[in-house]
């Protein structure tokens, strides 16, 4: 079976790691990459590709076999259009687009026509976060009554000089880091169909918010807390813990999520569980059964690019689909908007 041509639009740190997990999977080959800036015609002859600034040249002349979407977040509307118009399958990276309402367009687009679209909520393909959704659904836990969550880090400086936009209104961790966060949730515990949230700037004094606290209703009753902050010299976030990333110093012996149960609880990504042995009454006075559930570490990003491989084939159905990242988006705008108005903000159950 021939290698797939997948070309890669934006030449960012993202899409560096995009063109990096191409170039290291046999099942395809990088085909271009699309950029205006002149840094990416020097990356393109670095890896002996084209090079285009535009990516309706891309598609009108070259068209590749799929394409990875790495552009700003207000490009993902008008691109992702492009490609489906085209007709190649595309993995966008997330936010899906930059407001729900151009999300929904997109959604309804992509369901039309039958092309298909993987968004890259990364995480979904991480093989710590697939074993713990196999513990959560063996039942070991119990029914879920509460998980508590963390993503809280310190960015430097240079990242507010560096992007400006990150310390004005549609930055700050909200809009930036959460959406990964709300996915995992999901992905753990089932559908958020509450929230409500506070913010602070006191730290940093930003436009935007540098510390939020998050509470979470989850559709089957579980409720939820999260600690989101860029200005904590903390490591209780994924990057921090999982060791996915080696970009990160990591700590194994942090966690940033526990998921509790009537009858146990997991703590990710340490992976270490506490249960109460299902023969013997359960009270705050027995001990728990104590041990670590297994699991692998493997570069989700590398997964995700078979994963794609897989789709383009017809061999698998996106992980993460369009509406999928429709439902991120939302709740993280929900969040948004409670924390602007103190209230709690309800969501529609899809």
């Amino acid at each position: 079976m021939a290698a797939l041509r997948i070309a890669v639009a934006g030449a960012g740190l993202i899409g560096q790691a995009h063109i990096a997990a191409v170039r290291s999977n046999p099942d395809c080959r990088l085909h271009a990459i699309v950029d205006p800036a002149a840094f990416a015609a020097t990356i393109a002859a670095s890896a002996e590709v084209r090079h285009y600034a535009d990516l309706g040249d891309l598609l009108t002349h070259d068209p590749p076999d799929a394409i990875i979407l790495a552009t700003p977040n207000q490009l993902h509307l008008e691109q992702a259009l492009a490609c489906i118009d085209a007709g190649v399958p595309t993995l966008l990276e997330k936010p899906i687009a930059p407001t729900v309402a151009q999300a929904e367009q997109l959604v309804q687009v992509v369901e039309r026509s039958g092309v298909k679209m993987l968004i890259g909520h990364h995480r979904a393909h991480s093989p710590i976060m697939a074993r713990a959704r196999e513990v959560v659904a063996s039942g070991v836990l119990g029914r879920l009554v509460a998980v508590t969550g963390s993503a809280t880090f310190f960015k430097p400086d240079h990242y507010f000089a560096e992007g400006p936009w990150r310390s004005a209104p549609g930055g700050g961790p909200i809009l930036i880091n959460m959406i990964h966060e709300v996915h995992n949730l999901r992905m753990l515990c089932g559908e958020i169909v509450e929230v409500q949230a506070l913010a602070s700037s006191a730290i940093r004094g930003f436009a935007v918010e540098d510390t939020v606290s998050i509470n979470l209703r989850f559709d089957n009753g579980a409720l939820g807390s999260f600690m989101l902050s860029d200005t904590t010299a903390s490591a209780r976030s994924w990057e921090q813990t999982s060791q996915e990333n080696k970009a990160y110093p990591s700590y194994d012996d942090e966690d940033c999520y526990v998921i509790s149960g009537t009858h146990g609880s997991l703590s990710i990504p340490t992976m270490r569980l506490k249960t109460y042995p299902s023969s013997e009454e359960r009270s705050w006075w027995k001990p728990f059964e104590t041990g670590v559930a297994g699991m692998v570490r493997a570069d989700p990003l590398m997964r995700q690019i078979a994963h794609f491989c897989a789709v383009v084939r017809g061999q698998a159905e996106p992980l993460v689909s369009a509406r999928d990242g429709l439902a991120n988006l939302r709740i993280t705008e929900a969040i948004a908007a409670a924390a602007r108005s103190g209230g709690t903000i309800v969501l529609p159950v899809s």
